[in-house]
């Protein structure tokens, strides 16, 4: 039997602070695991759940994307796995009689644990502009009053259309067709918030977006760098796959700011060695990074390999290099110029132990390097790629066994959605080939990503707000900002399966749409339907959930985008409309760092004498049967079929349980979609961050009782925090130096300096102070608690992603507690 939801929120008088650990996984995994999981789903409902996950007749994990392998163990999931799926599978509801109980006022005020425990939803509620509490809709009310709000907005760009990446395939290529359908590329998602900065440096460079290796090549690595990334708290069962490399006698180099216990040891609790004989040792090097000196490191590591090449020769792969890149000699010029003082000074190490890291790069015969967000958010993190990218090519380590890239990406779709146009920014080939399906012209002008849609709606030029999954308003930076942006629309509209944030931060309506899980039987047209998912190695496989939906009339994604296609392109109040597109589609622009993308943009297209705002939209929409869509998702694969390359024979391929790779170039011809054909050498200027006197460098993650900004516990256990969440992690010497001592209560306070010279604070309030060991200078606090620290504006260079582990921050002693 389940247990009741919390009825307190976290209590942070309650927060310990112990030890940390050195090792990760084990049989405390297995028992935190299997204790969440009987309380929100009681034991037999855990049991033929959880034997499910990953399992090629299952679901796939709506945790993290990391690959499976084609044999699949009995338990294929781990701890933060169950988690997710605990969480999903709840037992728990939140219907309409939770809302009439709870005003929003008073919702508001509850934190995100507590929120997120409350349950599935299970009908579709709306606030009225002027209530105090969301009340009881039917799906066609709700729906309809969505579609009026689309229709009736003067231009497409007024709405914005964010996606999740837990979204399934067949769900976002239709949800992407909608919102084209109405005339906009709005279409912000959370990779703009994590891995842009993978996709700019890695299309720029090898002329694909995604990583190069697949779960073998991890496997037969003979090293392996895994860089800003803690993969025994983010995707567990990666290390599953580094112990198999250690096992094959890979050496594996842990860059990070912080200790890691993933990264330490490993006890596989699948394994006799990892239960009984103390596991795995998995780093044979840690490198403790000053946040933001990963580029340097990597320039380094290239300064080493060729000096050692220009003195004893044999360290690069000549044939490799003049046959399959360009730009060689002005990275070699521009790194020869680098002073090795200077790049002690970014990493915080000594020259000699680069050298020791670089020499072991030297000698190996096959190296993967592994990254996640620790070098995505960065204002140089496109640059930081793009130098991991020059090591690499140096020795040839791309387009063969055990070398290449491996971004590893977060939730569990979050590549696949991209591959289905999610994509603010899509290409004409892809545009081309939508139009061609769908005897419409999709339009070409680039739309928002997050952080612009975040701007727009400031600014006051978004009416509604549409989002497929997530949790927009705790996912996003400056969190003060957002939330204000968010109230100045006239409709939000979220698609969720539980309770959160989101849904009380809202415009001046305010519609809630449950949708199905990953866990949840998805029964329509007469049968049983399956979606599918691509993971972070481009393998795309099928996924069917087993449980009865929390509510009989539970609508899947796919159902309510379908639906809401037919009242928008087919319901047309009797209108005599021309499927065909009465005029050409606008051309795109190239990508851009221009000051004002959108209106040079709008310029070029009406100086060709074209309507800025898109073709007559009433005689130009997406031509398809909704109705045969919603109730037949292979329909949707063939559409998909015929749009995206790769996906020919979709059907075939996923039936009784089949996984297939996308092509790659890099990876399997060593061919390069660059604009030199060839795989690119980039001479990037050296940066990392200058932290001023008396300050410190924040970088935000999460506990381990967290996926995201779904909070599952209050403990971060391998950290040694217990009962809170409200800590700051801070180098002893550090808090010397500004008279603090463990266990203070402070404010953190961010200073962001415009371009103007004005410096702009925001204020987290009452911290306590953990001494720890971060390297001097650095110090570290979970989100979504510190987003409100990010400025808006702060953001990588190309990718615009938000610089979430790089905010200047200075400790105020706390004001006392109020009696």
């Amino acid at each position: 039997m389940a247990t009741k939801p919390p009825t307190s929120d976290i209590d942070e008088n309650d927060l310990t602070v112990g030890d940390r650990k050195k090792v990760a996984v084990g049989v405390p995994a297995v028992l935190h695991a299997l204790q969440m999981s009987y309380e929100q789903m009681g034991a037999v409902r855990s049991a033929q759940t959880l034997l499910r996950v990953n399992q090629k007749d299952g679901f796939d994990c709506p945790g993290c994307a990391w690959p499976e392998e084609d044999k699949r163990h009995v338990a294929e999931f781990c701890e933060n796995g169950a988690k997710a799926v605990a969480e999903e599978a709840t037992l728990r509801r939140v219907g309409p009689d939770f809302f009439a109980r709870h005003s929003v006022a008073e919702l508001r005020e509850r934190d995100d644990y507590w929120l997120g425990q409350q349950g599935r939803l299970t009908h579709p509620v709306i606030l009225d502009e002027g209530a105090t509490h969301y009340r009881e809709v039917s799906w066609d009310d709700a729906l309809r009053l969505v579609a009026d709000e689309l229709r009736a907005l003067d231009d497409p760009d007024e709405a914005v259309f964010y996606t999740s990446g837990r979204t399934s395939n067949e769900a976002a290529f239709l949800y992407q067709l909608l919102v084209r359908g109405l005339g906009t590329n709005n279409l912000p998602d959370c990779s703009n918030m994590c891995h842009e900065s993978s996709g700019s440096a890695l299309t720029q460079t090898l002329g694909i977006g995604k990583g190069t290796v697949s779960i073998t090549d991890i496997h037969e690595a003979d090293l392996l760098i895994v860089a800003g990334q803690n993969p025994g708290t983010n995707h567990p069962r990666m290390l599953s796959a580094l112990e198999k490399a250690k096992a094959r006698g890979a050496t594996i180099i842990a860059v990070n700011p912080l200790p890691e216990a993933g990264l330490i040891r490993f006890e596989n609790p699948q394994t006799p060695k990892g239960m009984i004989l103390g596991g795995t040792r998995i780093a044979d090097q840690f490198v403790q990074i000053r946040l933001g000196g990963d580029q340097a490191l990597f320039q380094a590591i290239g300064k080493h390999l060729l000096e050692v090449e220009d003195r004893d020769g044999g360290v690069l792969d000549h044939a490799f290099i003049d046959s399959c890149t360009s730009g060689f000699e002005e990275y070699r010029a521009a790194i020869a110029a680098v002073p090795w003082e200077e790049l002690v000074v970014a990493t915080g190490i000594a020259e000699d132990r680069l050298r020791h890291v670089a020499e072991t790069v030297r000698t190996s015969t096959a190296t993967i390097v592994c990254w996640a967000m620790g070098l995505t958010q960065h204002k140089h993190s496109v640059p930081t790629l793009r130098d991991v990218v020059n090591v690499l090519l140096l020795q040839g380590n791309i387009g063969r066994p055990g070398a290449g890239v491996c971004p590893v990406r977060g939730h569990s779709n979050v590549q696949g959605d991209r591959t289905m146009g999610i994509y603010e920014k899509p290409s004409t080939a892809f545009l081309d080939a939508l139009d061609d399906e769908f005897g419409f012209a999709a339009p070409r002008e680039y739309g928002y990503d997050t952080v612009e849609a975040i701007r727009a709606m400031r600014d006051g030029r978004v009416r509604v707000f549409f989002a497929m999954g997530g949790n927009f308003a705790r996912a996003t930076p400056d969190t003060a900002v957002t939330e204000a942006a968010l109230s100045t629309t006239d409709l939000t509209v979220q698609v969720s399966t539980k309770l959160n944030r989101s849904h009380l931060v809202t415009g001046r309506r305010a519609i809630i749409l449950p949708t199905l899980g990953r866990t949840d039987r998805d029964r329509r047209g007469g049968g049983e339907q399956r979606v599918t998912v691509e993971d972070s190695m481009s393998a795309v496989h099928a996924s069917r959930g087993r449980l009865a939906p929390p509510s009989d009339d539970l609508l899947s994604e796919v159902a309510i985008i379908a639906r809401l296609c037919r009242l928008l392109f087919d319901d047309r109040d009797g209108e005599d409309v021309d499927p065909r597109p009465t005029a050409p589609p606008l051309r795109a622009q190239p990508a851009a760092e221009e000051v004002d993308r959108r209106q040079v943009e709008r310029d070029t297209v009406e100086a060709e004498g074209a309507d800025p705002v898109g073709v007559d939209r009433a005689r130009n929409v997406p031509q398809a049967d909704w109705t045969a869509l919603e109730n037949d998702y292979s329909l949707i694969r063939a559409h998909i079929a015929r749009v995206v390359p790769g996906f020919e024979d979709f059907e075939e391929r996923i039936a009784k349980g089949r996984t297939f790779i996308l092509p790659n170039g890099p990876r399997d011809a060593r061919t390069f979609a660059t604009a030199t054909g060839r795989a690119m050498f980039t001479a990037n200027r050296l940066e990392y961050p200058e932290i001023p006197a008396g300050r410190l460098l924040l970088q935000t993650l999460r506990s381990h009782d967290q996926y995201n900004t779904t909070i599952y516990g209050k403990d971060d256990r391998y950290r040694g925090i217990h009962g809170g969440r409200r800590v700051v992690l801070v180098n002893e010497h550090d808090l010397g130096a500004q008279g603090l001592s463990d266990g203070d209560l402070v404010d953190l306070v961010s200073e962001w300096t415009q371009t103007t010279g004005a410096v702009e604070e925001r204020r987290a309030e009452r911290f306590r102070v953990v001494a720890y060991p971060t390297p001097r200078g650095n110090a570290a606090a979970y989100y979504p608690e510190t987003n409100v620290l990010v400025p808006l504006d702060s953001v990588a260079d190309v990718s615009g992603t938000p610089t979430s582990k790089s905010v200047v921050v200075r400790l105020e002693p706390s004001a006392a507690a109020p009696a």
